[in-house]
């Protein structure tokens, strides 16, 4: 039976007619793709989201991990209409941003100072940027399949296939986009996930023109796999003997704890770079660090190794909503948030096992993301989906829509503070009657 035929969607199946004329592929954005097309939002609730069909769902991606307190908070709401009266943006900086740049301080040991940006793409950007001026050094290194934005050198290999992904010990630089100047591809030493040995090699080889080493602590393009201690242990011991700085990007990872994905663990980054979560669900990108590396921007001697700016950087109405959600965001919320994610992947393990059907969860409190196979998942290429088990997500992904949950195509579930108990067992319930119906196909 056709997708089409079997999830009610009329409304955004003229929609996405409509916007085939006037956006490439009916879409500007990629990740909210799928065939035979999209569905159109039109409003949000606590964890419900509904569609412009009226049908209403489980929201379990959250505008792809960015709104840990769903739609509609009051006191979230409360702030941007209060600062909305005040004026959206201005050619002045504003004390808002110095409120949320000290929570973040406040937050995270190893951030003296923060600079804002519009996006995570911008933050991973600048990061680099600010590596290359600190250290004089032209080339980055990075894990295969780690998303880390849009930006050249940041995207090589984070989609790369066995067919172009080279011997494990010595990954390829992929490129992601066609056209990328093989100059880029030059500066980028891609690592193993996870391998100590084999990295610290690499890494070496490469000591003299590595301005950074970017790290996810728990990549979800490579599995929603968390790096071990070892694993970090040795990139700070490397970046450290070497002379260059090492980079984490918490964009998603910072909703791991109360003091970000670093707070549980003794190594600590020269940069980190989040997004997502501060900017309680406007658009938003932050590089924090210490003092010293951070002074790359400062202009108060002229011009500054790194200039930087942009039009609605640090605006208010994204720096008020960002302070809310943080404050809300309290050690008890993340415990309880925990609660919820273990609640998750033991209902959805148990549903695999109870249907003998080959499947696990990966991820941490909550971040979770379904795999299909029972194969140890410890780096891009053990959780590599192949074109089977691709098909199978698909199915996966079009059934649980049709029992009303949204998840991410990739299988990648963020839970939200209004989640109750009840709701991760509706989203459970779903998981059994989806995955039935994805084996009888």
């Amino acid at each position: 039976m056709d997708n089409a035929s079997i999830m009610p969607s009329a409304k955004s199946a003229l929609l996405y007619e409509r916007a085939l004329k006037v956006l490439p592929g009916g879409n500007t954005r990629t990740t909210v793709f799928f065939k035979p097309h999209p569905l159109y939002a039109q409003k949000g609730d606590g964890c419900r989201i509904t569609d412009v069909d009226g049908t209403v769902r489980i929201d379990a991606i959250n505008n792809f991990t960015s709104l840990i307190h769903g739609y509609n908070h009051p006191a979230i709401n409360a702030a941007v209409t209060e600062q909305l009266a005040s004026g959206m943006c201005f050619g002045l900086p504003t004390e808002a941003e110095i409120d949320l740049a000290e929570l973040l301080c406040d937050r995270v040991e190893s951030v003296e100072q923060v600079r804002f940006m519009n996006s995570g793409t911008e933050a991973v950007m600048t990061a680099i940027k600010a590596a290359r001026a600190y250290t004089g050094r032209p080339m980055i290194a990075k894990c295969e399949g780690s998303y880390h934005g849009t930006y050249d050198f940041a995207e090589i290999s984070e989609g790369a296939s066995p067919d172009r992904w080279g011997e494990r010990i010595r990954p390829q630089s992929v490129a992601s986009s066609l056209g990328t100047p093989q100059g880029v591809l030059s500066d980028v030493l891609v690592l193993p996930f996870n391998d100590v040995e084999v990295c610290e090699k690499l890494l070496l080889e490469h000591a003299e023109r590595l301005a950074c080493i970017l790290i996810d602590p728990m990549p979800n393009r490579v599995g929603l796999i968390k790096a071990s201690p070892d694993y970090l242990a040795m990139l700070r011991r490397v970046a450290d003997k070497i002379g260059s700085l090492l980079v984490f990007d918490e964009i998603i990872a910072f909703r791991l704890g109360y003091n970000g994905a670093q707070g549980a663990g003794s190594v600590k980054p020269d940069l980190t770079t989040f997004g997502k979560i501060i900017g309680g669900g406007f658009p938003v990108g932050a590089l924090g660090g210490n003092a010293d590396i951070m002074a790359v921007f400062d202009p108060r001697r002229g011009k500054p190794s790194v200039p930087h700016g942009g039009t609605f950087t640090a605006n208010p109405m994204t720096m008020v909503a960002g302070q809310i959600a943080l404050r809300l965001l309290t050690p008890e919320s993340f415990d309880y948030l925990h609660r919820l994610g273990e609640q998750l992947q033991n209902g959805i393990e148990k549903i695999f096992k109870t249907q003998g059907i080959d499947g696990q969860v990966t991820g941490a409190g909550s971040l979770r993301r379904i795999h299909f196979g029972s194969a140890r998942l410890h780096d891009y290429r053990s959780s590599y989906a192949d074109g089977a088990k691709q098909q199978r997500m698909t199915a996966l992904h079009q059934a649980m829509l049709r029992n009303g949950i949204l998840m991410a195509p990739t299988g990648l579930m963020a839970l939200s503070t209004p989640m109750t108990g009840d709701d991760i067992g509706e989203i459970i319930d779903a998981f059994g009657k989806s995955l039935s119906s994805v084996a009888a196909s």
